[in-house]
């Protein structure tokens, strides 16, 4: 099997800024719509129950799908995988911003998680196919890491601006011309793909990890909200965990897996995989928290609320594209992840100090300025780790495994830390209650985070790992 480098970029700044431009996409819609939700709820009729679907739709969507996704972008093409997923994505955010009522909202958020399933793994593919591994592939994939890191902040900013000025169908038409434009430019600017790779489908596997993944991430968004004794809830989760082992099961036994288990025997994908899913965890949910944080006890406007974002997002950025190519060169994937993940610990604790019922922002300013220069310095090595050693025909596969667990780690990390924050509260909790319960949750999350510091010098290589060689198809 080639593992041939990749070949040379004609254009190479502006194919990255459309893959980095893709994902950044795809990460700003899990936190575009939160400060939206009020208004949607106003408009659309939902329930205080119903309305955090709009949200869970489109994660449990997501999650369920983006191991088929990375299957798809590794044997029927990256470029057409895509380039198909941008178009769903635009279409369903199109007509999320035209829904006149829940139901189509909710479905429509279901259609681009799709989409987005599609796009993830297929941007990292061709991250990596278009840049080779090293210090080109390094820096392409902290650019690429720092749209993603920083997709979540600016999305918080973008939803607060975008509601208060134009309205919330404006956080899904904001995407339409964004895709139209990336539509035109991907078959510019990307090569095309190579042909499809020889092999099954594994249409068993593929089933059961998307039913599984998807129950799984379904029972954890739904848990704190309908009860864990409920089929939404437990039922969902543990019928998703019993198809997960099934999926394994299969994969064991199957002659053209859909997920090769040996690839695990690539310590820098297992330690991504594990790492991921702690990180993504405790920082994802920080989001949640400290919106909360802002609206509910220091009284903020939903446009203020995103404007407070805006120093994390620009510090996030900055540590993604110019302190991440540097230390990754002097350092090593490992020591900068471990730098990274310790001062988001750091920051987390910073946080939580600086909350009080009578606080103000300039309090927790600092942790928000070391929360974003520590996200944005650990999340793109946890990238880069995935796809060093990793053939071609795997790429896919291994950058979705990645994304499957940063987004299960993300479900999992807000239904612990939110049950730990609202313990105890009642709908008439006080707010010296409600911030000692934010206060709780940030210290949970940045002890949480120290034991991912932990399993990053344990599980990852310090070294260039081995090539991971592909199971044969017969």
């Amino acid at each position: 099997m080639s593992t041939a480098p990749p070949r040379s970029v004609a254009r190479p700044g502006l194919t990255l800024a459309l893959l980095a431009f893709a994902q950044f996409m795809t990460a700003i819609d899990f936190d575009i719509v939160f400060v939206a939700l009020p208004e949607i709820g106003r408009d659309l009729g939902f329930s205080e129950q119903s309305l955090q679907t709009v949200v869970s739709a489109y994660t449990v969507v997501l999650g369920g799908f983006l191991l088929l996704g990375g299957r798809a972008a590794d044997r029927l093409g990256a470029r057409r995988v895509f380039v198909v997923g941008l178009a769903i994505f635009g279409l369903s955010s199109l007509v999320a911003g035209l829904a006149d009522g829940p139901t189509v909202l909710v479905l429509a958020r279901a259609v681009q998680g799709l989409g987005a399933a599609l796009l993830t793994p297929s941007t990292l593919k061709l991250v990596a196919a278009h840049f080779e591994e090293g210090a080109a592939r390094n820096r392409a994939l902290a650019i690429w890491g720092a749209a993603g890191a920083s997709g979540a902040a600016v999305g918080a900013l973008g939803g607060g601006v975008l509601t208060s000025l134009l309205g919330w169908e404006w956080v899904f038409f904001v995407n339409v011309p964004l895709v139209v434009v990336s539509l035109v430019a991907a078959p510019v600017l990307l090569d095309r793909d190579a042909g499809r790779h020889p092999g099954g489908f594994d249409l068993p596997g593929a089933v059961l990890a998307t039913a599984g993944f998807t129950l799984v991430v379904l029972g954890l968004v739904s848990g704190p909200e309908t009860g864990w004794l409920s089929v939404r809830g437990t039922g969902a989760l543990v019928l998703g965990v019993v198809l997960v082992g099934l999926f394994l099961l299969v994969e064991s036994r199957t002659r053209d897996p859909l997920v090769p288990l040996r690839i695990f025997g690539n310590r820098n994908v297992l330690a991504a995989t594990v790492v991921i899913f702690v990180f993504m965890g405790t920082v994802g949910t920080q989001y949640y928290l400290f919106t909360t944080y802002l609206q509910s006890v220091l009284g903020y406007s939903p446009l203020t609320a995103g404007l407070a974002f805006l120093p994390l997002s620009i510090c996030s950025m900055l540590a993604s594209m110019k302190l991440v190519p540097l230390l990754l060169g002097r350092l090593g994937i490992r020591s900068t992840l471990v730098l990274g993940m310790t001062g988001v610990a750091a920051s987390l604790a910073a946080l939580a100090l600086g909350m009080s019922v009578d606080g103000t922002y300039w309090a927790v300013l600092p942790g928000v300025l070391l929360w974003g220069t520590s996200a944005g310095l650990a999340f793109p090595p946890l990238f880069v780790s995935v796809s060093t050693g990793v053939v071609p025909e795997q790429q896919g596969v291994a950058s979705a495994l990645a994304s499957t667990s940063q987004y299960l780690g993300s479900a999992v990390g807000l239904a612990a830390l939110v049950a730990v924050a609202t313990a105890g509260l009642g709908p008439d909790a006080t707010p010296d209650a409600v911030v000692a319960g934010l206060r709780l949750a940030g210290w949970v999350a940045a002890a949480v985070t120290l034991v991912g510091v932990g399993l990053a010098a344990a599980i990852l290589r310090p070294a260039r790992p081995a090539v991971v060689q592909p199971v044969q198809s017969v």
